[in-house]
């Protein structure tokens, strides 16, 4: 249901003002942020909407090292909102399923009651086809939609909790380009017809790749509630961690080859990289199996995307500054100047390719990339003096996402190689690389630099 009686602009100003007056007295500013944090948390977990989805987005960044720390708490409490969402009552799966499928329930030979996940939309099951085929089943809660329809509807929800939450942690942010962006994904979200739509580009791009693998979408068991999808088999999360060494290198490189290569070979970006959507094959391939929340950039920001992105590496200061303002990050009369831009970016944001290489991802190696991004209380902090244009707006999730994802495999690497090959900028040294290289041609596909036939 939507947050009724819930109105956004009151309660950010409560509780801003609520952490102004507990602000006396250090313990009594934390019992008050662990306190707010379960209420929130309690909120969003019965929402089934809008904010729920964002808590369960911003408890995968580790927030101890943003600002004051002051988000910690609420993060620590939406962590849950990632596992434990209450599944629906079987009844109602069958509803859903009459509703959406009719017949079409005749296709399972078998049908797992229990969930093997549940999350903030829906609920996913294990099933096996008529013709013998493992699959997955994503049910959508029923009324889901049109809660996140309603908050969507109210403007001022998501751009208050954010606001909110940067003001508990003492940071600056462009709260309302978040919220746009973040809006937009999440009302994609809800559609199940779009995610099967991405999930068959993901597909069509992948199609034969040596190491990445991609479920298909099962039209006839498929509808605007209901999502079906071959399994991929593979360890989760917590065993991939327990895996050994090597496995998880090679596991780091393919999910960092994954979302760079997204938007170099088409227009696509994967913007929910997190460890419950891989699938870790002890093969050393990798199954992706989300595809909700998926940004397609037009072909004018990709470009600049990709051209930002080598200046850096390649040291040149002033056609970086020069990308930057072509891609709106910087106005006509900023006053950042191509040094500062080029330090904070060399030294913040591509540390671990810039370092000795081989490097190994470590929390540290994170924390000073999200302090770096998000740390702002200095008002000439580069990122302070920036506009973040909606297109690129979830950038650094997917950069910080995907370095948390290595450090937690502790995964060490030829970082800097694999965007080199990557790019064309160098022939690939890594196996995985030459055999990535090796499909590309096979499959002719553009490379980051061609122009891609997308608008």
């Amino acid at each position: 249901m939507p947050l009724a009686g819930f109105t956004a602009r009151a309660a950010g100003g409560r509780l801003v003002a609520g952490l102004r007056e507990k602000a006396r007295d250090d313990g009594a500013v934390e019992r008050f942020h662990e306190r707010t944090a379960e209420r929130y948390a309690e909120l969003l977990g019965h929402s089934r909407g809008v904010l729920m989805k964002v808590g369960q987005i911003m408890s995968m960044l580790d927030t101890r090292a943003v600002g004051t720390g002051g988000f910690w708490p609420y993060q620590k409490a939406m962590s849950r909102l990632q596992a434990d969402a209450p599944p629906m009552h079987p009844d109602l799966v069958r509803e859903v399923f009459e509703s959406e499928l009719g017949s079409a329930v005749e296709h399972f030979a078998e049908f797992t009651a229990e969930p093997m996940a549940a999350a903030s939309i829906g609920q996913v099951h294990r099933a096996v086809l008529k013709d013998g085929r493992q699959v997955v089943v994503k049910i959508q809660y029923p009324g889901v939609a049109q809660a996140i329809r309603d908050d969507l509807a109210n403007t001022e929800l998501l751009a208050t909790f954010l606001r909110f939450v940067t003001s508990a942690s003492g940071v600056k942010a462009d709260v309302r380009a978040v919220a746009r962006e973040a809006a937009a994904r999440i009302s994609e979200e809800v559609d199940y017809r779009h995610e099967a739509a991405m999930a068959g580009r993901f597909g069509q791009l992948y199609r034969d790749h040596p190491f990445i693998r991609i479920p298909e979408v099962v039209p006839e068991t498929s509808g605007d509630r209901v999502l079906t999808m071959t399994y991929l088999g593979g360890m989760d999360w917590a065993a991939a961690q327990e895996a050994d060494q090597d496995l998880k290198n090679t596991w780091a490189e393919v999910i960092t080859r994954f979302s760079q290569a997204n938007f170099r070979h088409a227009n696509l970006v994967h913007a929910d990289p997190h460890p419950g959507n891989y699938r870790f094959g002890a093969d050393g391939t990798v199954g992706f199996v989300d595809f909700g929340c998926v940004k397609v950039v037009p072909e004018a920001k990709r470009l600049l995307w990709v051209g930002m992105f080598r200046a850096v590496l390649e040291g040149r200061k002033h056609d970086y500054r020069d990308l930057m303002l072509q891609a709106g990050f910087l106005d006509a009369e900023s006053d950042l100047s191509a040094d500062e831009m080029y330090e904070w970016m060399s030294e913040m944001q591509y540390e671990a390719i810039a370092a000795p290489q081989p490097v190994t991802y470590t929390p540290e190696t994170i924390a000073r990339t999200v302090r770096g991004l998000f740390d702002l209380r200095d008002a000439d902090h580069p990122m302070a003096r920036m506009n973040v244009p909606d297109d690129y707006v979830f950038a650094s999730r997917i950069q910080l996402a995907v370095g948390s994802v290595c450090a937690g495999l502790r995964a060490t690497m030829l970082a800097r190689a694999v965007f080199d090959d990557i790019d064309n900028a160098a022939e690939p040294v890594t196996d995985l690389g030459k055999l990535h290289h090796a499909w590309v041609r096979e499959r002719g596909l553009p490379s980051a630099f061609d122009h891609h036939d997308h608008p």
